[in-house]
């Protein structure tokens, strides 16, 4: 990238996410001289430091973390302009960025965007993992529009648009012995290896809440931060492991079924679809979101 091309957006954040001018010059493609002589322009015309320079690395002021912001919020009032432009000339032009839980990537947000570029092929996607609390972080920051979260951490700066029941499904292969259940009882997983997700999702919160509530121990043999290795690996073991319905096939995927966890072992979890409150999204984005309500109110309501 071109020194001349940077924007105080790209080269603050960069250095921000970065905590080194070193490392963010390495991501941006340019010389740290280059962009150390940007930082300290800026800083001259403003008249107050942007960072503050430690030992190892810098980290933003508190007047760099109002120009991030300030910047970040810029930018977004000018997406949201162009697509307005866009959408008085008839066009659904636009980009929309999601933040997202990882159980909505491997059906129901590719059949959501696909049907939506289906009407608007000129609308583009942004798609990022983030786990719970960092889903909503990046509401606060602005590097998302929506966000699709389980079980979220907080909630106090965001606006729900849904929220929808998800009840924790074991997932196995078809052959397994609790495959012929209807209804699977946390203490019959303990009869089998299990895998969990990583500590900072969803669903291990609810799995964590329901063991300390029970006398159950579960054998856990191993635990991963994917929940499509997560889904997999039950085919290869007479393993069990766990996932929502909005992160499941429709239909009998590749050897492997799910069944519901009895509602008195772990309660259904919360999906929540949600925006900044206060912030008028743009077209794009108010029109995405507002399809994948529909949805999951007709789905999972």
């Amino acid at each position: 990238m071109s020194d001349r091309n940077l924007t105080p957006l790209a080269y603050i954040g960069a250095i921000a996410r970065a905590g080194s001018i070193r490392k963010a010059a390495e991501t941006l493609a340019i010389t740290s001289t280059a962009l150390n002589r940007r930082v300290l322009a800026l800083e001259e015309e403003l008249g107050v430091p942007l960072f503050e320079r430690l030992p190892r690395g810098v980290r933003l002021s508190v007047a760099g973390e109002l120009l991030l912001a300030y910047l970040r919020a810029q930018a977004s009032e000018f997406e949201k302009f162009k697509s307005q432009v866009a959408d008085l000339a008839g066009e659904r032009r636009g980009h929309v960025r999601i933040a997202c839980s990882q159980a909505l990537l491997p059906y129901f947000l590719p059949e959501q965007i696909s049907r939506y570029r289906g009407e608007h092929a000129a609308v583009t996607f942004d798609v990022r993992v983030r786990d719970r609390a960092a889903a909503e972080q990046a509401l606060v920051e602005l590097s998302a529009d929506i966000a699709l979260v389980f079980e979220p951490v907080r909630l106090r700066e965001v606006q729900v648009l849904i929220s929808v029941r998800q009840a924790v499904h074991a997932v196995m292969a078809e052959d397994h012995p609790l495959a012929r259940k209807e209804v699977v009882r946390l203490r019959d997983c303990a009869a089998y290896p299990v895998g969990l997700p990583a500590s900072q999702y969803g669903v291990r919160h609810l799995i964590d809440m329901a063991l300390l509530r029970s006398s159950v121990e579960l054998p856990v043999t191993l635990v991963s931060d994917s929940f499509e290795f997560l889904r997999r690996y039950p085919r290869h073991e007479r393993a069990v492991s766990f996932q929502i319905p909005v992160g499941l096939p429709r239909v009998p995927d590749e050897g492997i079924v799910t069944r519901p966890i009895d509602r008195r072992d772990i309660p259904e979890g919360l999906l929540y679809l949600c925006q900044l409150r206060g912030r008028t999204l743009p077209v794009a984005a108010a029109k995405f979101a507002a399809q994948m309500e529909a949805v999951l109110e007709a789905e999972y309501t």
